[in-house]
Order: structure tokens, then sequence, then C-alpha cells
């Protein structure tokens, strides 16, 4: 049998993303989005679209976690799709159970868009297998270790999968910082797939930089650099918020075979 998907790929900062919109079985979305990532080898991730609504969107991504980016990307294609240039819309995140606020707005050829981040679950130093120790921001689904230490790309590529299983997630992300120049280089592995990138940019494991930055201050701006582009994250002390842009850059159908 041979299923036909839909499916959107946009470009959140570079962060590439597959949103599906073809009704999918959870316990094939993980092979459906490998498939589709070769099929579109400029993307980084896959999310699955549920129910979409002028000021709603439900989304879950391959592995389940939460996802900045995608949820930019799902709020956008939402507008898109009801003609708005300008929408507050909530993302709720099925698997990772929390919903964030999307302001997306029309600029230039893609869209403004600013991400009310969740809270993190905690923020703490971990003594990794090894020896290594580095904080670590906890979001639902996804941890972020920031090491502001420069670590080879073999090792970093060669550490994240048993960092990911001794923290027990379902994605871990190794945040490279440069403090003196600001910038960001991002290292995901989602545990599900077994996938492994150097993204373009991280929304979630930017606001885990933020965290990480804010401490026990009162309030925070700061933009950083990615190999995709700026992202922006500002906080009052007591939420944060995370902007950048995104791009439609196509949809298509895909014959998904089993």
């Amino acid at each position: 049998m041979t299923n036909q998907i839909e499916y959107t790929l946009l470009d959140p900062t570079g962060n590439m993303t597959i949103l599906v919109t073809t009704p999918t079985s959870e316990d094939m979305q993980p092979d459906i989005a490998l498939r589709l990532m070769e099929l579109e080898p400029s993307a980084e991730q896959t999310g699955f679209v549920g129910g979409m609504e002028p000021d709603s969107v439900t989304i879950r991504m391959a592995g389940g976690e939460f996802c900045g980016n995608a949820a930019m990307s799902a709020a956008a294609l939402t507008a898109a799709r009801f003609g708005l240039g300008a929408a507050d819309i909530t993302v709720r995140f099925k698997g990772a159970g929390i919903s964030v606020p999307v302001r997306v707005a029309a600029s230039g050829s893609g869209m403004a868009g600013t991400v009310g981040m969740p809270k993190p679950i905690s923020v703490r130093n971990v003594v990794f297998p090894g020896g290594m120790t580095l904080p670590v921001v906890f979001f639902p689904g996804i941890a972020h270790a920031i090491s502001e230490t420069p670590i080879e790309r073999i090792e970093a590529e060669a550490l994240c999968p048993g960092f990911c299983r001794f923290l027990g997630t379902e994605a871990f992300g190794l945040m490279q910082y440069d403090r003196d120049k600001g910038t960001l280089t991002p290292l995901v592995y989602v545990e599900s797939g077994g996938t492994l990138f150097w993204e373009s940019s991280c929304a979630s494991g930017t606001a885990a930089l933020g965290y990480h930055l804010l401490g026990g201050g009162s309030a925070l701006h700061a933009a950083v650099s990615e190999p995709g582009g700026t992202l922006t994250v500002d906080s009052d002390g007591s939420s944060l918020t995370l902007s950048g842009n995104v791009r439609i850059v196509k949809t298509a159908k895909a014959e998904i075979r089993p």
C-alpha cells in the first residue's frame, strides 16, 4: 500500500522544517519523517500538523519534543492557509504536552515571528559520563547543554547520543556558545529517529541559552548569531520570548511506501 503525504517545507532562520498536513498515525511518524527528509535533504526536522484553526494549531514533532522554530513555522503556515497578514496563534505540542503563543506578521517575502517560550522544567549543572560538567536546561521532551568551551565536531557528535540517554530525554541539544562573539552553534540529537544535525538555528536551544544567561537577573536582550541567521531572545525576568523570521519554501506531495 502507498500513502500519499502532503507536506510543506519552511525555512525558520535556516532551520529547514517539514510540516506534514496529511493525518498520520503516531507510530508511523518517525519512519515517515526519515523518508521525507531523504526527499528533502535540506530539512533538519519534521513535524505533523493536527487541527488547524485561525487562532490555533496542533503539532507533534517526529520525536515528540518541543521546538520553537516548529512553533513559528506552524503559526506561519496556519496564517498563510487562512490568508492572514498578521495573527496571534496558539501552537499546541502533542507529545510534549505544552502550548505556546506565537505572533506572526507578514515581513518581506516571509513572516516575522515571536514565540512565548515555555519556562524550563529545571536548570542545573550535570556531571556527564566521562566527567564533563555542563549547565543543562530541561524543557518538555528536550534538554540543552550549554558549552562555552569549544568541543571538536567529531567529539560532539559522539557525545550527544550517550548524553541524551543518560538524561532520559527524547531529544538532546549541545549548544556551543561563544560569549565574546555572541555566536551559537547548535547540535541536536533525536533518539526516536537516531537523527543528529548541526542545525542552522535552534529556537529552543537559543531559549535555553537565554535562561542560562539570565541566571538570577531581571532582564535580558540578546541577538544570537547562528549559522542560518539571527534569533533574538528577550526577557523581563519572568517570561522569555524568542523572535526570528520564517519563509514558506514550497508545498508538495510524496508517495510513501510502508
